[in-house]
């Protein structure tokens, strides 16, 4: 037989009650998330309702998604735009354009040259005088011809600075007067870079090569599959088109 719990016994069985929430803790049961860390199960998601999502790090000095431009070397560099070596078959002046560029300069810079040279000519000719003595020989004179010796001399003056005028234009920028006409550069066939005035004036040299086996070597790029000289042959070179 079973009695109600004496109320005054401290020692008395109480029924069990509900525990209460503790100080601190939060009323809804549910834990929430901690910050940063994606539910179990569910995929973080990634927003703009979101602004502290996790995004992927990011390397320093590596373009971002959606890509950057891309800069140009040190200093701005840019490459001769004629380009490397490895040209295509189209890509080489043809003979005929490097005769026209020929032409074209030897006027520009010869021309003056040739006409002092034949004032010269002329003015030494008409100031020769022919006698005969009395048993018959013919005796020679001159008179008033020291000015064409001074023509001969500026002619020649002329032709050599023309000729170094053309070939520092022509190793700083590929083209002479001429060339620069028929649309076609000199290059070093290695990496496409003008040559410099140095390689130029060598290069000149080196024609001498071309005429002597009776011209054949300026005929060369007729059949040469590069276009070349055997004069380009010999400092590796090539004239190409600009356009």
């Amino acid at each position: 037989m079973s009695y109600p719990p004496d109320p005054n016994n401290p020692y008395a069985q109480q029924p069990p009650q509900q525990p209460q929430p503790g100080y601190g803790y939060p009323q809804q049961p549910p834990a929430q998330p901690q910050y940063g860390y994606p539910q179990q199960g569910v995929p973080p998601q990634a927003g703009p309702q979101d602004p502290y999502a996790q995004q992927p790090p990011q390397g320093y000095g590596y373009p971002q998604d959606g890509g950057v431009p891309q800069q140009p070397g040190y200093g701005g560099y840019q490459a001769n735009p004629y380009g490397m070596a490895g040209y295509g078959q189209g890509a080489y002046a043809s003979w005929g354009q490097r005769v026209g560029a020929f032409l074209i300069d030897a006027v520009i810079v010869g021309l003056i040259p040739f006409i002092l040279y034949i004032i010269a000519v002329v003015a030494l000719a008409s100031s020769i005088h022919t006698t005969y003595d009395s048993n018959g020989y013919p005796i020679t004179t001159t008179s008033g011809g020291g000015g064409s010796g001074i023509a001969i001399v500026v002619a020649w003056l002329i032709l050599i600075a023309g000729t170094l005028v053309l070939c520092h234009r022509e190793g700083t920028t590929g083209q002479t007067p001429g060339k620069k006409m028929l649309n076609i550069s000199l290059v070093r066939e290695s990496d496409g870079q003008f040559v410099g005035m140095g390689m130029s004036f060598v290069r000149r040299l080196a024609h001498f090569v071309d005429g002597a086996i009776c011209w054949v070597g300026y005929l060369w790029p007729l059949w040469d599959a590069k276009g070349q000289t055997l004069a380009d042959k010999i400092v590796s070179t090539v004239v190409v088109k600009t356009q």
